[in-house]
C-alpha cells in the first residue's frame, strides 16, 4: 500500500531529489533482490521465523510517534509496535509483500538507503533487517539512519553471523562450492557493527544470536538440529549464524525537560498577620504558645521586659 505525503509533513524532507533511471533498474540489479530469493528457501524461513519471533520482542516496548522498517518486505519488522505512523521504506517496487509483511507498514517509500527523504531527527524507530550486509555504502546508510534518528531514538538491526557454521560455509564457495548464503552480501561481524555505533554516538542496549543449526537445504534436516538452539544459546551464544542487536542514539549535553509541576500549596510558606503595635517601644508582637522547640516571640518578651 503507497501512501502519499505531503511537503507540509514535518518528517518529510524539503528537498527529495528524484532520478528517473532510479526505477527502471533490472530487479537483478539489487542485491536485496537475491537475499529475498534466499529467504524463500527452507534456510531462509528457517531465518524468518527465528527473526520475526527477536523482532517482535525487541520493538513492543519501544515508544514514540513515527517508526521506519527499512528494506526486506518479506519480514514485518514493526509488527508488534504500537507507534501510529510506520513506514516501510524499500529500494526498489515490491511485487508483492507477501503474507508476513505490509499489513501493519502504513506507507511504503521507494528510495535509496544512502539518502533517505526524511528531515532530521525525525523518526523514533528505525528497523534494518539485512540491509548494512547488502549495501554499496554501509557506513553512509549508518550515517544517514543517525541524522534522521531523534535524540534517544532506537535502531534495531539484523544481521548474518561470518563467525558461525553458515559464514565458515560461505567462505568455502571461495573454493569452489557452490555459496549457501547470497554470493554479493559482505557479513560484518557484530563486534564491529558495535565499533561502527559508537563512533555515531550509539550505546548499545541489547544483542542476541541465534540459528544455531548447520547449513541445510531441507527442512527435514533443519528440523532434526533444532535441538541445537537451545544449547547453543547456553554454550556457544556467539557461534549463531544470525545476530539481532538494538542501539540507542545519544546526544551529549541534551537534557531532557518536562513539565513544570505547580507546587501543592500546602508546601508553600503561610504568612502569618502582624501583631499589634506595641505604645512604649513601638515594635510589633504577635502572641503564640511557647513550646520547647519552639521559643516565645522575641519582640513580644522584649516589650515585656521593658
Amino acid at each position: 500500500m503507497f501512501g502519499k505525503a505531503s511537503r507540509n509533513d514535518p518528517i518529510v524532507r524539503e528537498k527529495v531529489h528524484f532520478d528517473p533511471n532510479f526505477l527502471e533498474q533490472p530487479a537483478a540489479a539489487s542485491p536485496i533482490v537475491k537475499l529475498s530469493e534466499f529467504l524463500r528457501s527452507p534456510p531462509g524461513r528457517y531465518v524468518l521465523d527465528w527473526e520475526q519471533q527477536q523482532l517482535d520482542a525487541a520493538v513492543a516496548d519501544i515508544f514514540g510517534y513515527h517508526a521506519l522498517q527499512l528494506g526486506l518486505p518479506e519480514i514485518d519488522a514493526l509488527r508488534e509496535n504500537r507507534m501510529p505512523l510506520r513506514f516501510c521504506a524499500s529500494d526498489r517496487l515490491p511485487a508483492s509483500t507477501g503474507a508476513r509483511g505490509g499489513a501493519h507498514c502504513r506507507v511504503t517509500v521507494i528510495t535509496r538507503f544512502e539518502e533517505l527523504p526524511f528531515a532530521t531527527s525525525s523518526i523514533d524507530l528505525v528497523v534494518m533487517p539485512h540491509i548494512l550486509e547488502f549495501a554499496e555504502e554501509p557506513h553512509q546508510v549508518l550515517r544517514e539512519v543517525e541524522r534522521v534518528l531523534v535524540p534517544e531514538g532506537h535502531i534495531v538491526l539484523t544481521g548474518f553471523n561470518p563467525v558461525s557454521l553458515w559464514g565458515l560455509r560461505q567462505m568455502m564457495s571461495r573454493l569452489g562450492m557452490a555459496p549457501f548464503l547470497p554470493r554479493e552480501g559482505q557479513f560484518i561481524s557484530l563486534p564491529r557493527i558495535k565499533d561502527w555505533m559508537k563512533l555515531l554516538s550509539f550505546e548499545v542496549s541489547r544483542g542476541r544470536y541465534g540459528c544455531y543449526s548447520p547449513w541445510a537445504r531441507s527442512e527435514k534436516w533443519l528440523a532434526r538440529w533444532r535441538f541445537l538452539e537451545k544449547a547453543g544459546d547456553r554454550w556457544w551464544p556467539v557461534l549463531g549464524s544470525v545476530y539481532l542487536v538494538t542501539a540507542i542514539k545519544r546526544v551529549r549535553g541534551m537534557r531532557l525537560v518536562g513539565p513544570a509541576w505547580k507546587r501543592q500549596n500546602a508546601l508553600r510558606p503561610a504568612l502569618a498577620p502582624a501583631g499589634p503595635v506595641s505604645s512604649t517601644t513601638g515594635e510589633a508582637f504577635s502572641i503564640r504558645v511557647e513550646t520547647p522547640d519552639a521559643p516565645a516571640n522575641d519582640a513580644m518578651t522584649r516589650a515585656a521586659q521593658r
